[in-house]
């Protein structure tokens, strides 16, 4: 049922977006130099490797002149890449992967090799399902970002505290996952993406990166 979704979903998607999808083709050529999309390898189900999808928000060569994360404020990211950024509408070109059988609509979201052997005990777990476009940590840490601007050490914060927090929720959503649960997480991401300041579902996640000592 969830594969036959994710086909049916995404096949429309692609196929009612291609004029949206040229125009910010364009924008992003007229914008910067370079290609319209941004390829990068993830880790995918039974950690298998895959290249993902997004419209290219950043100069290029961007990965080899600063972190792998983007925290807000980022020189790399382009005038154009702000916009797509804050509008999620970066993320569109992985129907295409959600097509091949790459990724699903909903899902823990794919990580670099790097950081999946990191916690690689708990991905043995998390990647016995495909990865998604959208899952629960997208929803309450849309604004993640502007947390990692805040930090000292981006990267470190990334990987010691919000990491883990989204490995947590990923296994949450392995858990409780069903159609119902996946129709509500899409509903809710494209809720957030039109009125980004409405209340988070999970503050207690909130909580926990705001401040990692308090384990109440």
């Amino acid at each position: 049922m969830k594969r036959l979704f994710d086909i049916l979903f995404s096949f429309t998607g692609i196929l009612l977006l291609q004029p949206f999808f040229i125009a910010v083709a364009i924008l992003i050529k007229v914008d910067s130099r370079g290609p319209v999309f941004f390829r990068q390898e993830r880790i995918g189900r039974n950690f298998r490797r895959f290249i993902i999808y997004k419209f290219r928000t950043m100069v290029v060569d961007a990965e080899k002149n600063g972190l792998r994360i983007t925290s807000g404020g980022d020189h790399r990211v382009t005038r154009a890449g702000r916009i797509l950024r804050k509008l999620k509408i970066d993320e569109l070109p992985q129907l295409i992967n959600v097509l091949k059988g790459d990724m699903s609509l909903v899902g823990p979201r794919p990580e670099v090799e790097e950081y999946v052997k990191l916690y690689k005990e708990d991905y043995m777990e998390i990647l016995k399902s495909r990865p998604g476009i959208t899952d629960v940590s997208s929803i309450i840490f849309r604004e993640e970002e502007a947390v990692l601007k805040n930090q000292i050490d981006p990267e470190g914060y990334y990987k010691e505290i919000l990491l883990p927090e989204k490995i947590r929720l990923s296994k949450e959503y392995i858990e409780n996952s069903s159609f119902l649960y996946d129709l509500k997480l899409v509903l809710n991401t494209i809720h957030k993406i039109f009125y980004p300041h409405a209340i988070s579902g999970d503050a207690c996640s909130q909580k926990r990166v705001q401040d990692p000592s308090n384990e109440n």
